[in-house]
């Protein structure tokens, strides 16, 4: 066993012989974020208005959009919860005004939710956005995997971007796509229904064992790279291999780190599972 690997079971034990390991509070929810944010910055254009300093609508919801948007920097909120924040109030408003003026029926509001909704699903929950990988990554990808037949998985996997240059490229190798949301997903389903060395899976990327396979594929986000890599080094075979697009894995050197020259600037974190790995845990 590693030095590494005995310090941690050791202050594992301690904390076990103290009684309990140390409190750590439960961060906040990545939409009551969102809605506190909401609520501060409509709170300060209030008050800024009934002080006299804001006259008229449009000052007033630039105010509580740019608050909104200080407050959620504050909370720690994701960098794409920005614009989300800038934009929200004063599209609504908008929205409101090109529906009396045009006469617009609400349903169609409601329709575009309902189809938001379907391609991003529990994107507020998860913190993971769709990203589609590009024919450039998955080039770079086909140069990773092994030269003997494989059996590669794709988590997050949205439309099947990735997975159906490969299954063409690799018709030896076996190929998992699973993804979430039900619009991605069945456009996948739709799209790579001709080749039959993919299967197209929805569930949650975690639900599903990743001990068969000889590759992972992730271009998820940051937030979830620790629970990614704990899932990996506690199923996944020594000697396979797991590949991060764009986002590294904490406290980890990668074995390979590939640079795509596509628009993206696009950096594959390749990590080969190890015997350490499987020991160390």
């Amino acid at each position: 066993m590693s030095r590494g690997c005995a310090a941690r079971r050791t202050a594992q034990r301690a904390a076990m012989i103290r009684g309990s390991a140390p409190f750590t509070p439960r961060p906040m929810p990545p939409a009551l974020k969102a809605l506190l944010a909401q609520i501060l910055g409509a709170a300060g254009a209030l008050a800024l208005a009934r002080s006299g300093l804001l006259i008229g609508l449009w000052p007033l919801l630039a105010a509580q959009a740019t608050l909104a948007a200080g407050a959620a920097l504050l909370l720690r909120s994701a960098r794409w919860w920005l614009p989300i924040h800038l934009g929200f109030l004063p599209l609504a408003v908008l929205a409101h005004g090109l529906t009396r003026h045009f006469g617009l029926h609400p349903g169609w509001y409601l329709a575009g939710f309902v189809l938001l909704l379907l391609v991003y699903w529990t994107s507020f929950r998860t913190q993971v956005p769709l990203y589609l990988s590009n024919r450039a990554t998955a080039k770079a990808v086909l140069g990773l995997l092994p030269p003997t037949p494989a059996r590669v998985l794709d988590i997050g996997a949205g439309t099947g971007s990735l997975l159906r240059p490969l299954a063409h490229a690799r018709d030896d190798c076996r190929f998992t796509g699973i993804e979430l949301a039900p619009a991605p997903w069945l456009l996948g389903r739709v799209l790579g229904a001709r080749q039959p060395n993919i299967e197209w899976r929805r569930g949650d990327l975690f639900s599903l064992s990743w001990s068969e396979y000889d590759v992972v594929y992730a271009f998820l986000s940051p937030v979830p790279m620790p629970a990614v890599w704990a899932k990996a080094r506690t199923e996944m075979k020594p000697g396979s291999l797991l590949i991060s697009n764009s986002f590294a894995v904490p406290e980890r050197a990668p074995e390979q780190v590939l640079e795509v020259q596509d628009r993206r600037a696009t950096r594959l974190h390749a990590y080969r599972i190890s015997e350490h790995d499987k020991t160390c845990q």
